[in-house]
């Protein structure tokens, strides 16, 4: 059974019983995440580890110049 057809028969059974919807598969992703790395910078100060206030992203660099590049293409290329 895919997420899709799981999320259809779950509204379909709170629709029955008068229960508030589940919230859309995927709805909330991006939070998640987030919330992990706070928990992992939280984990980090119990364990007497320095917290940064972000995450290091090596791919961030290299992502923001493909983004340049592509929307801001070269007039002599």
């Amino acid at each position: 059974m895919s997420i899709t057809q799981q999320y259809a028969l779950d509204v379909y059974r709170a629709r029955q019983h008068g229960e508030p919807l589940p919230p859309a598969p995927g709805r909330d992703d991006w939070q998640v995440v987030r919330e992990l790395g706070e928990y992992r910078r939280f984990r980090a100060v119990l364990a007497g580890r320095p917290a940064h206030g972000r995450p290091r992203r090596p791919w961030a660099g290299r992502l923001r110049a493909l983004w340049s590049r592509w929307t801001h293409p070269h007039p002599l290329r």
